[in-house]
């Protein structure tokens, strides 16, 4: 079995959030707090070390109490670059990725993603969820990977490529659908809008 102490989580805080108004999502306040912290707060019993990903305002992150590390690819390349920078700065054999706007994941993400992974030998467990429309769709910032990835993941990057999808389907992934009886509709429901943001805040 895969145990917490062999992942490390990373929060990917490192967009422009330009749905938003330019503003820095993790930043912006959800039930009281900046809502990269009560991301941190719920990833944090999940995994055995957690680091922040971000690209301004690092002095706040760091406020946080945990690392926080730059793209090392510029002009915000998106969440593949945060994937790579968790790599880079992961020393466990495990890595799992969450966006700071999404933070009422589930509280078993990171044990049901580790199960699959394990029972599947894949390399990456990625999640899935039910979305408005009835599809269970794939949740790509949701994954879980081997650290040796890491290297593939150069490349593939250093070759010009920015897609989630386009370098996790050169492994072994497993998709792992959250939509059991139990589990929360709003699980995956994340905040792109300052409207959403507040529509987030009423939910469970």
């Amino acid at each position: 079995m895969i145990s917490k102490e062999d992942v490390t989580g990373v929060i990917l805080a490192g967009g422009r959030g330009s749905r938003m108004g330019g503003v820095d999502k993790g930043l912006q306040n959800f039930r009281g707090m900046p809502m990269g912290m009560f991301t941190l707060m719920r990833l944090a019993p999940q995994v055995g070390e957690v680091m922040i990903n971000a690209n301004r305002n690092l002095s706040a992150y760091e406020s946080f109490g945990v690392p926080v590390w730059p793209d090392g690819i510029g002009d915000y390349a998106g969440p593949l670059a945060g994937f790579l920078t968790g790599l880079e700065h992961c020393e466990t054999e495990y890595l799992v990725t969450v966006p700071c706007d999404t933070p009422l994941f589930p509280q078993d993400l990171v044990a049901r993603l580790a199960e699959a992974l394990e029972r599947e030998d894949a390399e990456i467990a990625m999640a899935a969820a039910r979305e408005d429309d009835g599809q269970v769709r794939s949740q790509p910032v949701f994954s879980l990977m081997k650290r040796e990835l890491m290297e593939s993941l150069v490349r593939f990057t250093q070759g010009g490529g920015r897609k989630i999808d386009a370098w996790t389907a050169q492994h072994r992934t497993v998709l792992v659908p959250f939509d059991r009886e139990g589990d929360a509709p709003s699980g995956f429901s994340n905040a792109n809008t300052l409207a959403e943001l507040h529509q987030l805040e009423e939910k469970r």
